[in-house]
Parts: structure tokens; sequence; C-alpha cells
């Protein structure tokens, strides 16, 4: 079943590290895939755009099926291999609820990390205000204290909907290990700390590491102050 799939992606990308997290999830190893590279600007290439109109990362095919929107493709792999690799989306309503919100937050939690640490990529440099820039990282703090008092609420130990891996995991862990990627204390957020400590484990997230983290395991300093 794998082999029909196809996916174009770059390291380092969360949205693609969603999907690759849930291919492994799901046993679905060997599919086709296409590492490219941003720098080179080669997912504006003709190949990606055939796909995918917006010329963006992650670009999954399967079969004549086209999901390239992360969350989506997650959607879709849980639901077309439901009795394959791991349940992602639990039973009980009480956890299934708790997974569908921390989902959606993960993106607000995206937004907000992406507005500190490329803040020089998106906004033009005459445009650049450092008063702005003190505002994207105060409200980042405030994202990843939220985070902090969701996972201490939840007590050790636990993944983000309670004790079982779901898809809230597969969504916003790609986030929490690029916080820690760009220098995040784990002494002043111990609970995502301790948090990314127990992903980072998981065979699912070993297998999908970004290739560029494990050439240059050392990240940079960008969040350290946070």
């Amino acid at each position: 079943m794998a082999k029909d799939m196809t996916l174009l992606w770059g390291t380092g990308s969360p949205p693609c590290w969603r999907v690759m997290i849930a291919l492994e999830e799901k046993n679905l190893q060997g599919y086709n895939q296409k590492l490219l590279s941003f720098e080179k600007m080669e997912h504006k290439s003709q190949q990606v755009l055939d796909i995918n109109p917006r010329g963006q990362l992650p670009t999954f095919k399967h079969g004549d099926n086209v999901i390239n929107e992360s969350y989506a493709a997650c959607f879709y792999l849980e639901s077309q291999f439901k009795s394959q690799g791991t349940k992602l989306i639990p039973d009980g309503p009480a956890e299934q609820a708790l997974m569908y919100q921390r989902m959606f937050e993960g993106l607000t939690f995206y937004e907000k990390l992406n507005a500190v640490i490329y803040y020089e990529w998106y906004v033009p440099e005459g445009e650049r205000h450092e008063s702005a820039l003190k505002r994207n990282k105060e409200a980042l703090v405030t994202e990843l204290k939220l985070w902090e008092g969701y996972l201490q609420k939840l007590g050790s130990g636990s993944y983000l909907a309670g004790p079982s891996f779901t898809l809230a995991d597969v969504v916003v862990f790609p986030t929490v290990g690029m916080v820690f990627r760009f220098g995040l204390s784990p002494e002043r957020y111990p609970k995502l700390g301790e948090y990314h400590n127990l992903l980072k484990e998981r065979p699912s997230v070993k297998a999908s590491w970004p290739p560029h983290w494990l050439e240059n395991p050392k990240g940079q300093d960008t969040l350290k102050d946070i």
C-alpha cells in the first residue's frame, strides 16, 4: 500500500515531519519520497506545482488522491488505515475531545513560534521593528506557558491528550522539537522538556528525525532567553 504513496518533503519542516510521523505510526514505511531543498527553492519546482499549486511542502499523494495539508494528510492516513499500526484517535469522548482541542491549538503554537524564529525571513528589512519582535516574543512566552500548564495538569509521562499517543502528539510534537532545536531552556519549561525527551525516543520520531539535525545536533540559540 505504501508503494502507492509519494511524499515530497523538506528537512526540519514541522508540517512535513507531522506526515512522516503519521506514516511511521501507521506502519506505512517504504513509500516513495523525495527530499527537496528550501534553500534552492525546490518547493517551487514544476514537480511540486503539478501536485501542489501552492508550491509548499509537504506534497503528498496516495494513488490519485492528493492531500497536501499536513493535518488533512494525518487525518486521512488514520481514517484509511484505521486497523493498521497505532490507533491515533482514541474512542473515549474525553480523550478524543482533548486530542482535537490540542491538535488545533497546535496551529496557534506553530504560528507564534514562526513569528519569532523566522521574523527576519518573513519581514523585509525596512519593515522590521524591535517592538514588533518583542511583542512576538511575549506572545510566544504566553503560549509556551499554556502548554507547560497543560502538561503539568496531565502529570508525568503523559501524552498531550492523556495516557495514549494520539494525532495531537503527531502534529504538535514537531513544533516542540523545533522550540528546543532553537534553544528553548528545558530548565525554564521542565514539563515541555520532559515531553520532548519522552517523544524523541519514540521509534516513529527517531525514524523521521530531520536529517540535517542529525548532521548538526547543536541547533541554534534564538530562544535561549525566552
